[in-house]
């Protein structure tokens, strides 16, 4: 796993920790989550999109911006805050998609960074306002109907893979290579909305939740009684051999 993927669990970083709770530290942050959202509710994949009078034409999921912001380099991942990198992704992927070119956008953010009281464009459209907020309420399940049946029963002990990792992963870096016992089989199967290439994500498959004993994974200086809990799809375990 990248580095900046998953940073739960790693050991060594040693900097103050900001708790800051706020969900928009800064006003344009709630702009960017509208934005972020506006295009995943009006993702060409979901079902009734065909009637919504949008210009948007495109799949786009959580996974579209994650792989973006996954790709940047290590120190630019950590330099930007949460948001910022959120408008790198969302760039990438209206530039890629046609919707606008670089010079259009880079002459906009000029407008902007050298007036902060220009006025913002306003568009209302009832239909897509609809279809955001509905989104919003009801979300996009990645729960699938399929007849591929858990390869795993609750109790079992598994073996959690360490896969090569090319594109995103859904696993958390400090459970490879490492034991945990089947919690819950979870009630049917579950997708990922993209690919995920070599990490063997994206066809729907059952999906565990998996115990694991903390002093397996960082030793004794650990909470005697605690224990830890990941949901895990089926791609990324194995039987322990007998």
């Amino acid at each position: 796993m990248k580095l900046q993927q998953y940073l739960g669990g790693l050991e060594g970083l040693n900097d103050p920790i900001d708790f800051d709770t706020r969900v928009f530290a800064e006003p344009w942050e709630k702009r960017i989550f509208a934005i972020h959202v506006s295009m995943m509710g009006l993702s060409n994949h979901l079902e009734g999109i065909q009637d919504i009078p949008s210009n948007f034409d495109s799949k786009y999921t959580w996974a579209d911006l994650r792989e973006r912001a996954e790709s940047m380099h290590p120190f630019d991942y950590f330099k930007f805050r949460y948001y910022e990198k959120w408008v790198g992704g969302v760039a990438d992927f209206l530039i890629k998609g046609g919707y606008i070119n670089e010079e259009e956008w880079d002459a906009k953010t000029a407008v902007y960074l050298n007036n902060a009281d220009e006025q913002l464009p306003s568009v209302s459209e009832p239909a897509i306002d609809h279809q955001v907020i509905e989104y919003l309420r009801k979300g996009d399940s990645l729960y699938r109907e399929s007849d591929r049946k858990p390869q795993f029963s609750a109790g079992e002990t598994v073996l959690v893979r360490n896969n090569h990792v090319m594109l995103h992963t859904r696993l958390p870096g400090f459970v490879r290579s490492q034991k945990g016992v089947i919690e819950i089989v979870y009630e049917g199967n579950y997708t990922y909305p993209n690919s995920t290439g070599t990490d063997g994500i994206g066809e729907p498959m059952p999906v565990y939740c998996v115990r694991f004993d903390p002093k397996d994974i960082w030793g004794e200086h650990v909470e005697s009684k605690s224990m830890i809990y990941v949901d895990i799809y089926e791609a990324y375990m194995d039987k322990l051999a007998q």
